[in-house]
């Protein structure tokens, strides 16, 4: 979008990458050139944030918030690969005679204080991607128990046809969103430990095909179908 149809966003709902509302665009922050610089959020809960540009993304009046974990991920799975090659290649120099003792070892101090700043910060996401899961997992747990319920209530014939159709129908999304949201926390969370893990191991593998063989696991993987009350009658009783 151009920078004067931003302000047409003003208002307008704001989406996660699953679909769910989580607020709405209340106003922009903007350098004295006139840069937007930022974008003022009031989430669902009343609450009001400064988010930076580059979480959000604009399409026409379509908002989207982008996951701060998944995009701080992906920029760590590129840093800490690069500075790791970066130090491997001093030491390499070093062997072959081409830099001196006092240049190789401030390259390598400088190079692993970097490693070390990243790995801290990819922990914490590690960690905030776990959360992330289980919160999924907890959500999808009671979503999977509210359909059984609904199965219930509708066989005993206390939900009509057309209620039990529309909230099995919006207990079915949000699961399916909820479900989805979950794979990418773990996706996350998979590829950036694999980064780390090759790190220990005096090897950084290529953070793509790890990402590829994840994902190709997942994708071959189907969730599970939400559980389903079946109840069969016994001829003469009317009473469960």
């Amino acid at each position: 979008m151009s920078n004067s149809n931003l302000f047409l966003s003003i208002g307008k709902p704001i989406k996660n990458e699953y679909g769910r509302v989580i607020g709405k665009v209340a106003s922009f922050a903007l350098t004295p050139n006139g840069k937007f610089e930022a974008v003022y959020v009031e989430f669902g809960d009343g609450q009001f944030s400064k988010q930076p540009m580059e979480s959000l993304r604009f399409n026409g009046i379509d908002v989207t918030f982008i996951s701060k974990i998944k995009s701080q991920a992906d920029t760590l799975c590129d840093h800490i690969p690069l500075i790791w090659r970066k130090d491997e290649a001093v030491k390499d120099l070093f062997e072959k005679k081409k830099i001196t003792p006092d240049v190789y070892q401030d390259l390598h101090n400088s190079f692993e204080n970097v490693l070390t700043q990243l790995k801290k910060e990819a922990q914490v996401i590690i960690d905030e991607a776990s959360i992330e899961i289980e919160r999924c997992q907890e959500e999808v747990t009671s979503l999977s128990y509210a359909i059984a319920n609904l199965e219930i209530e509708h066989e005993i014939g206390k939900v009509d046809d057309e209620n039990y159709k529309a909230a099995f129908a919006l207990l079915q999304d949000t699961l399916r969103r909820a479900s989805s949201e979950k794979t990418d926390f773990e996706l996350t969370k998979s590829k950036l430990s694999g980064v780390l893990l090759g790190d220990q191991n005096g090897a950084i593998p290529k953070t793509n095909k790890i990402y590829a063989e994840t994902v190709n696991t997942t994708a071959a993987t189907k969730l599970p179908e939400p559980p389903v009350v079946v109840y069969v009658k016994e001829p003469n009783k009317t009473s469960l």
